[in-house]
């Protein structure tokens, strides 16, 4: 047998053991889960990248090339997820012929150069917001290797283990998000200055320092799947046993429950996962711009109290996370995934502007200090060349989105809301969509369908930036949330449709169990 056979065959073979023995033995046990925790922190440092430069994008942006608008931050944004999108199939498929450690190492390389690169964006001597295209593209191709994380740690345990394995990989992820807000948070005492080294163009802030942080992670990262990941297999395809005992008449099982794939609701579950990823890319994205619109924030303290809201909703998604694998003991999974989208609805509902209240324009004081002929004439100079009348940075809702002079103000309370409800909502349907959907596809590799998931996922993170910053924009926050509102009722009337098949797969679940 050769040894990417051996490390592939199954830790359950009842051709060599006893029915009645536990094939297992204490130092498998032990790989296993260590690799198992080897994938918790791989994933836990790809969401650590894409988080913590996810509130300085936009200011950093502005600093680099003075043409980017908001439509061109929805692209950057937008083209991490494309790459993503572009990625999980082509690695899912990889890891289901090839070790899995080749793209996971080659993976985490992509993603370590293009952060480096994105840290040098400043250096090139024009057509920059490009180059940070480009580099967001890279860094998203490289974090398609969620799908081959996912694909493993579905393989590398029972039915019995698996909520609480993929609750886990979700926790992680989201332990990502929590801390890398909150690095970006800390790098803002760096400045936008910050430290140069002139002899390679090297500029350490606030804005470069997170990524080189990410590049660096990315190289212990691959040093840690050298070092300890193995690959483990725990169902036996023929007899499908689990590690924790035998199942009763297995072949019958097998026959009945799992001869083949249920591709409705395969197709049904990457609509739903699409449905919560782009209502989750709309939130995270808009943050930024709207916040520095709504309340006269600079980037800085854009940057800075995003960044702690965002640590707060972490680690609500943290406490999520633990309570639903809780209540999946005494719930059934798709139950907790509709209750998951009713909050969300809740949290985006609230966010819809209401009141006589209007956002701050960045014009007021020139219209404030000068009478009405005076104004009318500083007011068009102001729309050529603002520069002339503004010394410091500009807060305030633009001028130039009229929208911000007849749509009220959404409050801080509700914005803060908002987060709250989000933050429950979403770590529900994220951890239940891809425990039902491994739990569908049953005891067979599931590199490429957990691939397709991800790049479901993927093309909701790629239009809903891209969506969100050409509505905003010209629209504002009420034509930007309240068809939002309608995707994620269109997700629990989805739910309504297939509530019954995934009533009759619950009862073949607990048969198997």
């Amino acid at each position: 047998m050769t040894e990417i056979e051996d490390e592939r065959s199954p830790l359950l073979n009842s051709e060599t053991r006893s029915e009645d023995t536990l094939v297992e033995t204490l130092q498998e046990s032990r790989s296993r889960w260590r690799s198992i925790r080897v994938m918790y922190i791989t994933m836990f440092l790809s969401s650590l990248g894409f988080s913590i430069v996810i509130s300085s994008i936009w200011p950093f942006l502005q600093k680099v090339d003075k043409t980017a608008d908001t439509s061109f931050l929805g692209w950057v944004i937008a083209t991490y997820s494309l790459g993503q999108m572009v990625a999980s199939p082509l690695f899912g498929a990889w890891s289901n012929y090839r070790p899995r450690k080749e793209p996971l190492i080659v993976s985490i390389f992509i993603n370590v150069a293009a952060n480096v690169l994105y840290g040098y964006v400043h250096t090139f001597p024009s057509h920059n917001k490009y180059y940070m295209l480009l580099s967001r593209a890279f860094i998203g191709f490289g974090a398609g290797n969620v799908a081959v994380v996912r694909s493993y740690v579905a393989g590398a345990t029972s039915l019995q283990e698996r909520t609480t394995a993929m609750a886990n990989i979700s926790a992680s992820q989201a332990l990502g998000f929590i801390l890398g807000p909150a690095l970006q948070a800390a790098l803002t005492s760096i400045g936008q200055t910050g430290v140069s080294w002139h002899l390679i163009d090297l500029e350490l802030n606030m804005y470069t320092a997170p990524a080189f942080l990410g590049a660096f992670l990315g190289v212990a990262n691959i040093v840690l799947i050298v070092a300890l990941f193995r690959e483990h297999c725990v169902v036996n395809l023929d007899r499908m046993k689990s590690i924790n005992g035998n199942i009763q008449g297995s072949s019958e099982v097998l026959e009945n429950s799992y001869d083949g794939i249920d591709l409705i609701a395969v197709v049904s579950f990457n609509i739903l996962f699409f449905f919560i990823l782009f209502v989750f890319a709309i939130f995270e994205t808009i943050a930024t711009p709207l916040t520095m619109d709504m309340y006269a924030w600079t980037a800085k303290q854009a940057v800075l109290y995003n960044g702690i809201l965002l640590v707060g909703v972490g680690v609500e998604s943290i406490v999520a996370f633990m309570i639903t694998k809780l209540l999946s003991k005494r719930f059934k999974d798709h139950l907790l995934l509709l209750g998951g989208f009713v909050i969300i609805f809740l949290g985006f509902f609230v966010l819809l502007p209401w009141g006589n209240q209007y956002p701050p324009i960045q014009w007021t004081d020139i219209k404030n200090t000068s009478n009405y002929n005076s104004t009318e004439l500083k007011y068009e100079s102001f729309l050529t060349q603002p520069s002339l009348y503004l010394s410091e940075e500009r807060v305030g809702c633009p001028v130039q989105q009229v929208w911000c002079q007849h749509i009220p103000s959404i409050h801080l309370v509700q914005y803060i809301l908002s987060a709250v409800l989000i933050g429950v909502g979403y770590p529900v349907c994220n951890v239940m969509t891809y425990t039902l959907y491994s739990k569908i596809l049953g005891p067979k590799p599931q590199g490429i369908y957990m691939g397709w998931l991800t790049a479901s996922g993927s093309g909701a993170r790629t239009l809903g930036p891209v969506f969100v910053s050409q509505v905003y924009t010209h629209y504002g926050p009420r034509w930007t949330f309240g068809p939002i509102c309608g995707v994620v009722m269109a997700a629990i009337i989805l739910m309504g449709l297939i509530y019954k098949r995934l009533s009759r797969f619950s009862i073949q679940y607990q048969r198997l169990q």
